[in-house]
């Protein structure tokens, strides 16, 4: 009986804290907030660059593939004169699927590629159709619909926390501003049940 004890409680030495992560199985659910660059480097002096921020829902379904549900505000500008620019806001809502592609043994890095579409709304200069310089701006505001394609890779520091990183191809349609958008950023994963 002795030894039995003796080599159960080596087993539970030896083997203590090897347990796998249990992430992204199926029912699980998130909640991602990202914020981005969009269309280059934007530094406050960018003339044609913008940001964007975004919060998400998640829900894992089976191979640990994701629907997600949220929206997003894009803020970018168009050059105008020498050095001025107008500034245009996208308000969208977005529902995508995510494709996982890959992941390591210990589930710490996880890889997807998703699909989603959107819809929202598009203001130029905030509706204001008059310029600093008295000139009359012909773009106006207008529903937009589109897609998008997403890469992200998620970093795991726990069990509940995720650092993101991805890169977004936005398409939107029924403005006259411009119809691709690519994000590139950084964000935030608090897993929930």
């Amino acid at each position: 009986m002795r030894k039995a004890i003796f080599i159960i409680a080596a087993m539970l030495a030896l083997f203590a804290g090897q347990a796998m992560a249990q992430r992204c199985l199926p029912g699980m659910s998130a909640v991602e907030v990202k914020a981005d660059m969009a269309d280059g480097f934007y530094t406050g002096k960018s003339r044609d660059c913008g940001y964007s921020f975004g919060i998400y829902y998640s829900v894992f379904k089976g191979n640990a593939n994701t629907w997600s549900f949220g929206g997003e505000y894009l803020q970018t500008y168009k050059p105008y004169g020498e050095k001025g620019r107008i500034p245009v806001a996208q308000f969208t809502g977005e529902v995508g699927y995510n494709l996982h592609l890959v992941s390591d043994y210990s589930q710490t890095f996880h890889l997807y590629g998703g699909v989603s579409a959107l819809g929202g709304y598009e203001t130029v200069n905030w509706g204001d159709k008059t310029l600093s310089d008295g000139s009359t701006l012909h773009n106006g505001d207008a529903f937009i619909y589109g897609g998008a394609l997403t890469l992200q890779a998620d970093f795991y520091l726990s069990d509940k926390v995720a650092l993101i990183a991805n890169v977004k191809e936005r398409f939107v349609f029924g403005n006259s501003t411009g119809h691709f958008h690519t994000h590139y950023g950084v964000g935030v994963k608090f897993v929930i049940e």
